[in-house]
């Protein structure tokens, strides 16, 4: 049985502050969770477990065999113990086998929609070999996000007390995507973000840019053999062109569609592949042009104005 906490984690990736939005796009799980997991063997009896949670103060414990991953020991699960006379009984007999875990490599904004719609205390992380490598809770993504949001205050004080203006010259950046490559993923966007908060514009138009500019990459990522995420900053709007090389696009019409997705199941077990990319991307932009050629590739032009009326969309 998995624990629940006490209280809804107080972020959610829709209507958070845009500070928020965007370190909950830019980071992963493995950049939050605690890696100093204390587990148990299937033999150990539960109350040997309930000592280890007493000694670590924590409140769930996963069992594992050589870093696989078997069950998890909660504290409702000691209590039952307790209450069934079994409490000497060996914890694979006791554990919850059925888990539901998180991968190391997916954006952190997968495990608080995790956090949110299941409500458990935690969740153990694995690699790509299936190895148990942390466990991640609530605690974990707020301190972290306190931290990280610590750090964007001094940067935003140190650009404040630099003297002149930001630049308003035009700036160019190409990157470089890679079939199933997650590990750069979001890389592109992250950088492009940076540049336009280097020129303080509007957080409202660069939240807008960084989810054109993440969704068309992580659509490369996903559907395409790869190809190039080019930015333009010009002094009245910022373009993004995503190009690349692919299988291309039948339906253009079905693939805006919300929802619509040719991923497969380990794709969405990876929390991509909702099919919301390019709706998203067509949603945020103020122009936006999508040319698709089968076995060719497919091009995407975003263009946000920047100082567009256009409210933000809330993708």
């Amino acid at each position: 049985m998995e624990s629940k906490p006490l209280d809804d984690i107080p972020i959610n990736t829709v209507d958070s502050p845009s500070v928020v939005l965007e370190l909950i796009y830019q980071l992963k799980i493995k950049d939050v969770m605690t890696t100093a997991v204390v587990t148990a063997n299937k033999t150990d009896t539960m109350r040997h477990v309930q000592a280890l949670m007493r000694e670590n103060y924590i409140t769930g414990l996963p069992v594992t065999d050589d870093r696989q991953l078997l069950g998890i020991v909660s504290i409702e699960d000691i209590i039952m113990a307790l209450d069934q006379g079994c409490i000497e009984c060996a914890a694979g007999e006791r554990m919850t086998q059925n888990v539901i875990v998180l991968e190391d490599d997916m954006p952190l904004s997968f495990a608080i929609s995790y956090l949110n719609k299941y409500r458990y205390g935690r969740f153990p992380v694995l690699n790509k070999k299936k190895e148990l490598v942390g466990i991640l809770t609530s605690k974990d993504v707020i301190n972290t996000l306190l931290v990280e949001m610590n750090r964007e205050v001094l940067r935003l004080e140190k650009l404040h007390q630099k003297e002149g203006k930001a630049p308003d010259h035009y700036s160019e950046m190409e990157f470089t995507t890679v079939k199933f490559d997650f590990e750069l993923a979001g890389r592109a966007s992250t950088e492009i973000k940076k540049a336009l908060k280097n020129r303080s514009i509007d957080p409202k138009i660069i939240r807008r840019v960084a989810i054109a500019s993440y969704e068309l990459e992580i659509n490369q990522v996903v559907h395409s053999l790869g190809g190039t995420i080019s930015c333009s900053i010009q002094p009245d709007k910022v373009v993004i062109v995503a190009a690349d090389i692919g299988p291309g696009i039948p339906d253009l019409n079905l693939a805006l569609q919300e929802g619509w997705s040719t991923a497969n199941e380990w794709i969405r077990s990876l929390g991509f592949g909702a099919g919301m990319g390019l709706a998203n991307t067509k949603r945020v932009s103020d122009e936006f042009f999508i040319e698709s050629n089968v076995g060719t590739g497919t091009t995407v032009r975003s263009v946000v104005f920047i100082n567009s009326p256009k409210e933000d969309a809330g993708a």
